[in-house]
């Protein structure tokens, strides 16, 4: 069933739900979402080219391990508590698995040992005997000079090892295959790698990001931030593709961020370029236990924090988890981010905050006021537009288009919007027919409207004293 957006000029065909959003002088709307963040990531480890969940930091390094912009940005994604984070691993096409061919005592090549997938990590293994029965063996599996796993007491033949380690289920490393029999005793081996990996990641180009961002449109992502990568022309195309993503229904908010030697001037022309609700950018770099992230690194943990809040929160002056920032801003330099759209951070007191939540969007227009220049207000939108879009299921090709049929749609629609009301997210509400383009409507189209006062949060807080 199809969603998406529409206007009087270009009416979607395909059966579905679809809304616009006007921003009307003072009934400002505002938004909301569901708390998923997707990003490419570049790893040495995990399956490739495929969405993969995590959890949680052990579920991170399990799945993707501990190296490449997968951990480094991975684990700072999870520090601002997204409710899901969703990776998917970048290859350049070169990538490929490492292996080690075992033999027998008669120096017969009769097992191989791949990794489960493309990598150069420094795996190696041991085989000797088990210590209870001689008629047996031990794989020991390294990494470096840390032990991993011991397959003990491995089977008498081949075909009984190569089942032993393939259908052991903590095994979540290697993967074997029979080559031959030979004399069915494999060879005692100390400490020999796992050679000829790659991990794939040497010559990663744009067009890998597309694709991925292509895999990443079926999952309903709320939220979406490119792996530290600032790439003008790559950050352009995740712009347009936020737009055109928005028109099929799927509404993503981009988290950029400007080059690391980029000054906070450069931030803001950069951010002026983008002047789109969906976009972003981060102008200013988050140290965390020492480490330094540059502002496209840093925009991974904003998107994460954003993108977790329920509709009631915001982000603006939020304490982040940096214990420092660079640059540290002057009033004026902060005053200027703010008016052309960059997001940025700031220490007070010992706390680096979140001094706004401010997207890119700063042109407004007749139909969006400035409210559509927070990332607070777009999250609403955006979860209202999904949100009522999942009445496509109840209503769409189900209810008559009659005054009974309408007025069911209606009403339906109006308990949506009472809970927004007693949430204190939106105030003095209507829900209601568009009459006007009603009347000009096909016998199978429904127009409706709602109108409501956005229930802001406190930003700035003015105070005046008399002393007597």
């Amino acid at each position: 069933m199809a969603t998406g957006v529409w206007n009087e000029n270009n009416r979607p065909t395909i059966p579905g739900f679809y809304n616009r959003f006007k921003a009307v002088a003072e009934k400002r709307i505002g938004t909301g979402i569901h708390g998923i963040l997707a990003m490419p990531v570049k790893a040495n480890w995990g399956p490739i080219e495929k969405v993969i969940s995590i959890k949680n930091e052990k579920d991170l390094i399990n799945k993707f391990g501990k190296e490449n912009t997968a951990y480094r940005l991975g684990r700072l994604a999870l520090l601002g508590r997204p409710k899901e984070l969703l990776l998917y691993r970048l290859t350049d096409g070169a990538e490929k698995v490492a292996n080690l061919i075992l033999k027998d005592t008669e120096d017969t090549d009769v097992l191989k040992l791949q990794t489960i997938y493309p990598t150069t990590r420094d795996f190696n293994v041991t085989v000797r005997i088990n210590i209870v029965d001689s008629e047996k063996k031990d794989l020991i599996l390294y990494e470096g000079a840390k032990q991993l796993y011991v397959f003990s007491g491995l089977g008498e033949t081949i075909e009984e090892i190569v089942k032993n380690i393939n259908e052991n289920i903590e095994n979540m490393w290697i993967k074997a295959t029979k080559l031959d029999e030979g004399n069915g005793k494999l060879k005692n081996i100390v400490n020999e790698a796992l050679t000829d990996g790659n991990d794939g990641n040497k010559s990663i180009s744009n067009e890998q990001y597309l694709k991925a961002m292509n895999v990443l449109e079926g999952y309903k992502a709320d939220g979406f931030c490119l792996d530290g990568v600032t790439d003008e022309a790559l950050q352009n195309t995740v712009k347009a593709w936020v737009k055109r993503n928005k028109t099929k229904g799927n509404n993503i908010i981009a988290f950029l961020g400007c080059k690391d030697t980029d000054t906070i001037q450069q931030a803001n022309t950069k951010s002026k370029g983008f002047n789109f609700e969906g976009i972003v950018n981060v102008g200013t770099k988050g140290i965390y236990e020492g480490d330094k992230y540059t502002p496209a690194e840093t925009a991974c943990y904003i998107g994460a924090l954003a993108i977790g809040q329920n509709l009631k929160e915001s982000i603006c002056n939020e304490v982040a988890i940096f214990e420092d920032v660079e640059p540290r801003l002057s009033k004026e330099e902060i005053e200027a981010s703010l008016e052309a759209g960059t997001l940025i951070l700031t220490k007070e007191d010992d706390e680096v905050i979140i001094v706004d939540d401010v997207n890119t969007f700063k042109k407004y227009t007749e139909e969006k006021d400035e409210i559509w220049g927070y990332i607070r207000a777009i999250k609403f939108i955006n979860t209202v537009d999904s949100d009522t879009a999942l009445k496509r299921k109840e209503f769409s090709g189900k209810c008559p288009n009659n005054a009974t049929g309408q007025l069911a749609l209606i009403c339906a629609l109006k308990q949506y919007f009472e809970v927004l009301e007693k949430e204190d997210v939106i105030e003095d509400f209507t829900v209601e027919i568009d009459k006007e383009l009603q009347a000009k409507a096909k016998n199978d189209e429904f127009f409706w409207k709602w109108d409501a006062k956005y229930v802001n949060v406190m930003k700035r807080i003015y105070g005046t004293g008399y002393i007597r």
